[in-house]
């Protein structure tokens, strides 16, 4: 069922280091995607952390895991999807850091541009990171383990780096823990609405 944002979001002009969207902006034409600039920062009233999983149909269907860190979406690419299956090893790439107003992004990515193909809200909510660790030293020690708490993921997961090639791209493992919220054989694929609104991939297909 369709819901608004958790939490809402409230516009402000507090800047974040630019460093950390550079990779974001040089990647794509906003003259073009109508994908968020990251100009105007946007954050809940509460001030948490938010998480978001956007599924993705680009070249490849993939989804998206996105933390609230740092004052940035920190990013995995996600191929097969996050599950709530107890010790199921999931492929995670590490992608370029998102600003926060892609937080609720939904719709069509044009052709000829980065990532194009329709994107969705597929899952958001709030997350934590586990034993008060900090999350941003753990992401560079290359492994954070952290609850979410969503409409579709709740429960313990944890991401572990295994390897970082000669250009930088680093490969992570996303599993779920045998914990109260994990299911076995949970298939993300059977759950393919929007949590923003209702719709699924196959509505933004005659947009494209």
């Amino acid at each position: 069922m369709a819901s608004t944002a958790k939490g809402g979001t409230a516009a402000t002009t507090e800047r974040r280091s630019p460093g950390k969207l550079a990779a974001y902006k040089a990647k794509r034409d906003f003259g073009r995607t109508p994908e968020p600039s990251g100009r105007v920062r946007r954050r809940p009233p509460s001030g948490g952390r938010r998480f978001v999983v956007q599924r993705h149909r680009a070249r490849r269907l993939h989804y998206d895991l996105r933390l609230e860190v740092g004052g940035v979406l920190v990013s995995w690419a996600v191929p097969k999807g996050p599950t709530l299956a107890p010790g199921a090893r999931r492929l995670a790439v590490r992608v370029e850091d998102h600003p926060l107003d892609y937080f609720d992004f939904e719709g069509v990515i044009p052709e000829g541009g980065y990532g194009a193909g329709d994107v969705i809200v597929w899952d958001w909510g709030a997350w934590e990171p586990a034993d008060d660790e900090d999350p941003e030293e753990a992401i560079k020690a290359g492994e954070l383990h952290f609850d979410l708490h969503g409409e579709k993921l709740r429960g313990r997961f944890v991401l572990v780096r295994t390897k970082t090639n000669r250009d930088g791209k680093e490969s992570w493992l996303l599993l779920h823990k045998n914990d109260d919220a994990a299911v076995p054989g949970w298939d993300p694929e059977a759950h393919p609405e929007s949590v923003k609104t209702g719709r699924t991939n196959d509505f933004y297909t005659s947009k494209r």
